[in-house]
């Protein structure tokens, strides 16, 4: 089964919202801001461990797009769309991440629209395909 979960949490300037199902577990989060993004503990993001610019900075950071954010002040869009080429990066023994915006069509003929960062399986072991979903960590995916 596929849920699509998402949490967020606020600091009252800023909300992050997270998606799991999207999320890699490349550890980029914790290891860059370890003060707000800590699995060990519920809830794994505390909002008051950075100031907001640091909060930010580390989520641009996220490959898969799982981690995301928008000002409290702003209305949080659906069309939000990043100024920038598109640029294909194979990770090491994990998915190939593509920058820029997307329109990716399913087996179905569904297309959906990604911004920012889509990571793609190159291990043929997600369960989310196209999409990745860790699995090549835990199959041991070497490539």
């Amino acid at each position: 089964m596929n849920r699509d979960i998402t949490k967020t949490y606020t600091n009252g300037e800023i909300t992050v919202v997270w998606k799991p199902n999207v999320c890699i577990h490349s550890t980029v989060c914790f290891k860059g801001l370890s003060d707000v993004f800590d699995p060990k503990v519920r809830p794994w993001i505390n909002m008051n461990g950075a100031e907001t610019q640091h909060i930010t900075e580390q989520i641009d950071k996220c490959p898969s797009g799982a981690l995301s954010y928008y000002r409290n002040a702003d209305v949080p869009g659906d069309n939000k769309t990043v100024q920038a080429e598109s640029i294909v990066e194979v990770m090491p023994n994990g998915p190939l991440l593509v920058y820029g915006n997307l329109n990716v069509k399913d087996s179905a003929g569904n297309t959906v629209q990604k911004n920012k960062v889509t990571a793609f399986c190159r291990c043929g072991g997600s369960g989310n395909k196209p999409y990745c979903d860790g699995t090549h960590t835990k199959i041991g995916f070497q490539g």
